[in-house]
């Protein structure tokens, strides 16, 4: 272990990196029965195609771990990203529409898409364009990654991770449907009978997140996993002494047979070029641009922001190894276009990794076999309770706020992109969307109180990449 991951020069131990990759696995082990849901209607384009975006979910992000583990020795997962999914079934619907083909046909006409994003990548990080890229984004922009992707994690949850559905409708979230009701007699009338679980869920989130913070006070190693598990253990207490129900009757149906049939014979190595061919070049630059902005500057703000908080940063605001970081994410998409999944980037949730101590591939190494291993047990997986993950997520993003520290807020240079991109990202639900509101800030900024020659060549295209996106391709 010692000669692969350089464990001592890090100041870590196999005891903390592994448990630091199960908290970041616990925190997005969510994904890996979303993102199917999200590809396939929620089941409703058959279970053949469901099982085989399952077992690919499982198996390029594994592969993009691994990668991460071994190349680039850092603390990062990967998985399919929640928007670049969601996007990816709406192309996929809309060429159904374009081409008449049927859905599966179409989903394998997209993933050639995903394929050339692969490869464009590969050779980008290959030539240290991505590289490049990083470094041409401004010090004081770099610095207020860290803290917004925090605001975003607070975001999911407290808004996103604990939805509640019932009779009366759903999703309902905790910050806007319960916290942010006028009284607790209208939420209840809101909510109807999901009332009840989002008291449970608000009462474990809140269980979960003083726990950690507790155990974190005590120097317990361990602590937002440790918060996780107890949060659980409320949680199915309650579930099943107040509501009445079993927390655990998902498991006695469950098949722990991966379905690598229905993975053949519906996405690996299923790239349908003659499907793709006919959906138009316009159509098809444009969405292949779309898919390497969102994913570029996704993956770069979660490396950024993450490895700031870590403190794996240099004093220019570098992280070493970028480049073979940047390579491993590629490496990813392009084995989730050949096993039959969207584009696969690094995980804003690493950071629950980190702040559990993980600084090293070995963090990124557990993670990945966790998710190989989910192919077997992946209906264990799913009954971790939303609301045990939601502690660690808000405990981890008020901890990266701490970064807004190093910003200089009496520079306006800073301090409007900076502030521009602490609400952006977390109401787009996208780092690079932030990442091109805080550029395109900068920019305006720096040309309209003379300092157009302070900013590099690189930095306007990239900010005129992000205002074509907003305005014209969007």
């Amino acid at each position: 272990m010692e000669k692969w991951f350089h464990l001592k020069e890090n100041g870590t131990t196999v005891r903390t990196e592994i448990v630091a990759g199960l908290t970041t696995f616990m925190t997005m082990a969510y994904i890996i029965a979303l993102n199917p849901n999200l590809l396939t209607g929620f089941g409703a384009e058959g279970m053949d195609l469901w099982n085989g975006v399952f077992l690919a979910t499982c198996i390029a992000s594994a592969i993009g771990m691994f990668c991460m583990a071994f190349l680039a020795n850092k603390p990062f997962a990967m998985a399919p990203g929640m928007g670049l999914n969601t996007f990816f079934a709406v192309v996929v619907s809309n060429i159904v529409a374009m081409t008449g083909m049927s859905y599966l046909q179409s989903f394998q006409a997209a993933l050639v898409i995903i394929f050339i994003e692969g490869l464009i990548f590969i050779i980008l990080s290959a030539l240290n364009i991505r590289e490049k890229i990083v470094d041409a984004i401004p010090l004081g922009v770099r610095l207020g990654i860290g803290p917004a992707i925090g605001l975003m994690l607070m975001n999911i949850g407290f808004g996103s991770n604990a939805g509640v559905y019932s009779e009366t409708g759903g999703p309902f979230y905790a910050m806007r449907d319960f916290f942010g009701a006028l009284t607790a007699s209208y939420a209840r009338t809101t909510m109807g009978s999901g009332y009840s679980t989002m008291v449970l869920t608000v009462f474990t989130m809140m269980v979960g997140l003083f726990t950690i913070v507790a155990l974190n006070h005590g120097k317990v190693k361990g602590a937002v996993l440790y918060g996780m598990l107890v949060a659980s253990v409320v949680y199915w207490a309650a579930e099943f002494s107040f509501l009445g129900r079993n927390p655990f009757e998902s498991l006695k149906a469950a098949s722990f047979i991966p379905p690598f049939p229905d993975m053949a014979k519906t996405t690996l190595f299923r790239l349908n070029f003659a499907g793709f061919f006919e959906i138009g070049w316009f159509t098809l630059v444009t969405l292949v641009i779309t898919f390497c902005i969102i994913d570029m500057f996704d993956t770069i703000g979660t490396l950024v922001g993450t490895a700031s908080r870590a403190g794996m940063l240099d004093k220019d605001g570098n992280m070493p190894n970028m480049k073979e970081a940047l390579l491993s994410d590629a490496i990813g998409t392009l084995v989730g276009s050949f096993t039959g999944t969207s584009t696969v980037t690094t995980f804003v949730e690493s950071a629950s990794g980190v702040e559990a101590g993980g600084r090293t591939g070995l963090t990124a190494l557990t993670t990945g076999v966790m998710f190989l291993l989910c192919m077997f047990i992946a209906p264990i997986a799913a009954i971790i309770p939303p609301a045990a993950t939601s502690a660690a997520l808000i405990y981890v993003g008020v901890l990266m706020l701490s970064n807004l520290k190093d910003i200089d807020f009496t520079d306006i240079s800073q301090l409007l992109p900076v502030s521009v991109m602490l609400i952006g990202m977390p109401i787009s639900g996208s780092i690079g969307h932030g990442i091109g509101l805080a550029l395109i800030s900068y920019t305006i900024i720096a040309v309209t109180t003379g300092k157009a020659k302070n900013v590099s060549a690189l930095t306007y295209i990239l900010s005129a990449i992000f205002l074509i996106k907003f305005f014209v391709a969007a």
